[in-house]
């Protein structure tokens, strides 16, 4: 199983390689776009488009090999997914807790919880503050 995906992936990085290079070496259609506007002899705006060459071709064959390989490795990817019953979190384990002599002491040991200080006695109460000797001032109606 692990060979035909290793081949799926070899066969659709070679098709994309493909792809690329087809479509940097063919002539582009917008290139005679100019002499349909007077120059030249085109037979419509874009060039002739009636039959396809060697390279369109050969572009079409890359992208439909690069297409079905694309699909073959999400066929695969999907039956490794479901072969493991609930993801790639499913297998892992929690570590045991180590404790005792063997546990690593921390860097940045917590400091213990300081003793509870007994709140202060009561004291006098302290005189009210004076009131305001200054008069109120009234809102007019």
């Amino acid at each position: 199983m692990n060979t035909l995906f290793n081949l799926i992936v070899v066969a659709q990085v070679v098709s994309a390689l493909a792809i690329i290079a087809l479509v940097l070496m063919q002539h582009g259609k917008g290139a005679d776009m100019g002499a349909a506007f007077g120059s030249g002899a085109s037979g419509s705006l874009f060039g002739a488009t009636g039959s396809s060459n060697f390279m369109s071709k050969s572009t079409a064959v890359a992208a439909a090999i690069f297409f079905a390989a694309t699909l073959g490795l999400s066929l695969l990817a999907n039956q490794r997914s479901t072969a493991v019953d609930g993801g790639v979190m499913s297998n892992v384990k929690a570590p045991a807790p180590v404790t005792g002599s063997a546990a690593i002491p921390s860097a940045n040991p917590v400091p213990a919880p300081a003793a509870a200080v007994p709140a202060p006695a009561p004291t006098e109460a302290a005189p009210a503050a004076p009131a305001s000797t200054a008069p109120a001032q009234q809102i007019p109606k």
